[in-house]
């Protein structure tokens, strides 16, 4: 571990849920190809720092250089194919994304990207061993002119996730990682009776 990030548990996981829905209306009324700019925007200004954002995975994972720039590209190219018009699927409602730090990028963006594509404001749980990617996504989304609450970053680990699932607007958690840490948060999600996608 590289950085040390908070340790959020409940009252934290309420806040970032309520952030998000109080953001949902209006990301929700937006056009499918309104929300599909935006992911164009923050394709474009991730581009821009592809560079650092492979050295942040490759920093916190171990993994070397070519391997965390080939990830940052996978995520482009899914922002830019969401962008280019690809059909909004998913649910809507605040949805929460838990991933851990195979693909501190890419993980993350796999299961938040079709959720905001098709109207969903997200919370996004990463790994505490990795969460600088997903952390420095969050502020290009604001520098891309996404509107607040729309894409949140709540730090943690299972305390956070029981947080997450304690949240009545929370409508489902998405997984993105290795099934035995999927099957412990497929556990907690079974508990409090969420919906729950690996």
């Amino acid at each position: 571990m590289r950085r040390r990030t908070p340790l959020c548990g409940t009252d934290q996981a309420l806040t970032a849920v309520a952030s998000a829905n109080a953001a949902l209306p209006a990301w929700a009324a937006l056009t499918v190809a309104a929300r599909a700019a935006l992911l164009t925007a923050l394709a474009k200004a991730l581009a821009g720092y592809a560079e650092h954002f492979a050295g942040l995975i490759s920093e916190e994972t171990g993994r070397d250089a070519a391997s965390a720039s080939t990830e940052v590209e996978q995520a482009l190219h899914l922002l830019q194919a969401a962008a280019a018009g690809s059909p909004a699927t998913g649910d809507s409602g605040v949805v929460a994304v838990v991933s851990d730090d195979r693909a501190p990028l890419l993980g993350p963006l796999q299961r938040a990207v079709p959720a905001l594509l098709a109207g969903a404001t997200v919370v996004v749980k990463p790994s505490p061993k990795a969460p600088s990617a997903a952390f420095a996504l969050a502020e290009l989304t604001a520098r891309s002119a996404f509107p607040g609450g729309v894409f949140n970053i709540l730090h943690g680990d299972l305390a956070a996730i029981e947080g997450l699932c304690s949240a009545a607007e929370v409508g489902l958690l998405l997984f993105a990682g290795d099934p035995a840490l999927g099957s412990k948060v497929a556990a907690i999600a079974t508990r409090h009776g969420k919906p729950f996608v690996d």
